[in-house]
């Protein structure tokens, strides 16, 4: 029968590497890996002896490589090793095969394809947890099995906590052999295994050693442990998920799923793990059956980057931004247990760090100077990958930034039907001459263009406020449509929209609030009254906070019919992506999902479309103890508005104060969209920086 399949979106949607970086030609180990020097490949021969080293305390066999070229092995390379819990990446690839060929849908009950799941024991029935069990649940460590691989108890309601289980992968394999009726070893030797060249004297896997020997009359496999290979054949299968599941132009599984599988999902994020001793924060980074470095734990390795880990720390490494696949195997590494991740820093960050001083493979180099930023996919910095369009941004001397409307700031902006740009100010006096009292809250009709720019106040009964800080309403979004200018205003207990048509002389009023999450919501802002706009509908963005002064992990995103902006049941909230990138979108916000993930620096932002470049821009304000006058500031960009997204600027501390607010308002954009102009509110001031954005060829 036909069946629907979603793939739950991850908290950060990554665009992975499917073709080798840097437009190289593509490399294919068939039938051997070809041989580089580090050097020919852009890494240091010395760090990647540093990296060989640590590993060999545990003694065992790796493989380094980098654009699909070996560049350094040690060991007896066609030893076998117990794989253990690597297992369970690899398993999870018949998971992928399944998806494809519509047998399972991560949201399916898992019961749907186990009559028997869960039983034995008996106990689990008296939980009435089993009917609710999905197969992303076992794919998450999310499902509430204990450890062991056996017929284990559930310990907690599914979807509420995080344990590392044996037992719960073990169930995933059962429903792939179940759904396929036959033998998963048998089915992964003929779809995966054999085409990536990897045979028999090169990977075994045993039967189940925790139940019975088969189900259905098949063989019993486990996903929980089981895989004995040599580094070979695991550097193949990490070379398959660089490649975004191709192998030579055959997409052996979905790249969807191998997108889904290195990053976290959004509803399995902060859960609270059984044993966090052992485990840390493990919810925060684990995919399908996959590790990852989403949230920058390991702030030496890039974030994209996803692993396998078994007992022995065995290993198969992925960083698709630096094209490089890693497998080694062999005994443990000395640890302790402060930090789990902590004893895999020796091993990865030379790695790492071998290319870091290297020309990057999309064609950035250093800084010459602090204005130039280049992208940097180090955790610690962006949290997305390089852009493909926008390869970096030139910013003008910060001696030629124009500052006007001293002692103001927020400024959001939008481009009016009369050819006016539209702004706000918070806890100032406008433009000169200055409005004789301070406002929390004040309007300005901008002429001119950036470097000629006269602001005129608007007085307004209907919309000025006093007030200041947080106890003061500011607007934090502006949007004119179809003639009419609307803001959304924040410190409202949440937000609340209000609407003038008559160019900000006077203002109504919504009777409902924000009054989940949106706490600094802000427009997309398209063209001149809203020309060129995508679709009927206009487009909100917050960090997920109730507040404005508050940082939060991730950013949300609504949507309403443009003609029914002022009704708040006409509201949708983005929850997740579908399998094919497309939005689903939900009238609950309890359901909403994150639109953009950076954790713990989701703050203050502005959306603005570039139409020449057919590129959403979306500005953030970075870190800083006050950003008015040092903090850091990001630039992303996407093809559409909820992603997925890319980087094209940012720093961690910018040559000048980024402000808390900045936009780039659409009308200051060149007709070819190479050209714009920040608005922010650095020092206090109506802030003007022209940019001039370098494409990629």
């Amino acid at each position: 029968m036909n069946r629907v399949i979603l793939f739950v979106a991850p908290i950060v949607l990554f665009c992975l590497v499917t073709e080798p970086c840097g437009g190289a030609d593509e490399v294919w180990p068939l039938p051997k890996w070809q041989i580089a020097k580090p050097a020919d490949v852009g890494m240091d021969e010395a760090q990647l002896d540093r990296a060989r080293d640590y590993a060999l305390t545990g003694r065992g066999s790796g493989y380094i490589t980098r654009h699909g070229k070996l560049v350094m092995s040690w060991g007896n390379l066609q030893t076998r090793y117990d794989l253990k819990s690597t297992t369970k990446s690899i398993g999870v690839t018949a998971l992928g095969l399944a998806i494809s060929d519509k047998k399972i849908g991560l949201e399916d009950k898992v019961i749907q394809h186990h009559p028997t799941f869960a039983v034995p024991p008996d106990s689990n029935k008296k939980t009435n947890w089993i009917e609710s069990i999905t197969i992303q649940h076992l794919a998450t460590q999310t499902a509430g099995f204990e450890k062991p691989g056996g017929y284990t108890k559930l310990i907690f309601q599914p979807g509420t906590k995080w344990a590392y289980s044996d037992g719960g992968p073990n169930w995933l394999a059962e429903c792939v052999t179940l759904a396929y009726g036959r033998d998963v070893d048998e089915l992964m030797f003929e779809r995966v295994f054999t085409p990536l060249g990897i045979d028999r004297s090169d990977l075994a896997w045993r039967r189940n050693s925790y139940r019975d020997a088969t189900i259905g009359g098949v063989m019993r496999r486990e996903f929980g442990s089981g895989v004995s290979a040599n580094v070979d054949a695991m550097a193949r299968i990490g070379y398959l998920y660089l490649r975004g599941g191709k192998w030579k132009g055959k997409q052996i599984i979905p790249r969807e799923f191998v997108e889904a599988a290195s990053r976290t999902v959004e509803s399995v994020v902060g859960l609270p793990e059984i044993d966090p001793k052992r485990y840390g924060n493990a919810s925060d980074h684990y995919g399908l059956l996959w590790w990852n470095n989403v949230d920058g734990t390991l702030d030496n390795v890039p974030r994209d980057a996803f692993w396998s880990w078994g007992l022995y720390d065995s290993l198969i490494v992925v960083i698709p931004s630096l094209d490089i696949v890693v497998a080694r195997a062999g005994k443990s590494w000395q640890r302790n247990w402060d930090g789990h991740y902590d004893l895999l820093r020796p091993f990865l960050g030379p790695i790492v760090a071998s290319v870091r001083k290297q020309k990057s493979r999309v064609g950035v180099d250093r800084p010459e100077q602090p204005a130039t930023f280049f992208v940097s996919a180090m955790a610690g910095g962006p949290p997305y990958p390089p852009s493909p369009v926008i390869k970096g941004i030139e910013w003008a001397p910060a001696s030629t930034i124009i500052r006007k409307a001293k002692g103001g700031d927020n400024w959001p902006i939008t481009w009016g039907d009369d050819d006016h740009l539209y702004t706000a100010y918070g806890d100032g006096w406008g433009f000169q001459p200055f409005v004789e009292t301070k406002l929390s809250m004040g309007l300005v009709r901008v002429t001119g263009g950036p470097e000629d720019s006269r602001g005129t106040n608007l007085r307004s009964p209907t919309a000025e406020r006093k007030g200041g800080g947080a106890s003061g309403p500011k607007v934090s979004g502006m949007l004119m449509v179809d003639g009419v200018l609307y803001m959304l205003v924040r410190n409202t207990a949440n937000s609340q929209l209000a609407w003038s048509s008559d160019r900000g002389r006077t203002w109504s009023w919504s009777p409902w609030k924000f009054e989940t999450s949106f706490g600094y919501p802000t427009f997309l802002n398209f063209g001149r009254d809203y020309d060129g706009a995508r679709d009927k509908y206009i487009y909100i963005y917050s960090q997920d906070s109730d507040s404005a002064y508050k940082r939060s992990n991730r950013m949300v995103l609504a949507r309403v019919p443009a003609k029914r902006i002022t009704k708040r049941d006409a509201y949708e909230f983005f929850k997740r992506l579908d399998a094919k990138g497309d939005p689903i979108w939900t009238r609950d916000v309890a359901e909403r999902g994150a639109a953009f993930v950076h954790k713990g620096q989701c703050y203050r932002s502005s959306v603005s479309y570039n139409a020449a470049l057919r590129r959403y821009l979306w500005c953030q304000t970075g870190a800083g103890d006050d950003t008015r006058f040092h903090g850091g500031f990001a630039i992303y960009d996407a093809p559409e508005p909820w992603g997925p997204w890319t980087t094209v600027f940012y720093t961690e501390q910018w040559d000048v104060g980024p402000g808390e607010t900045s936009c780039l308002p659409t009308k200051w954009m060149s007709a070819d969209g190479r050209t714009v102009h920040l608005v922010f509110s650095g020092d206090d001031c109506f802030s003007v920086r022209k940019g001039v954005l370098r494409l990629g060829e």
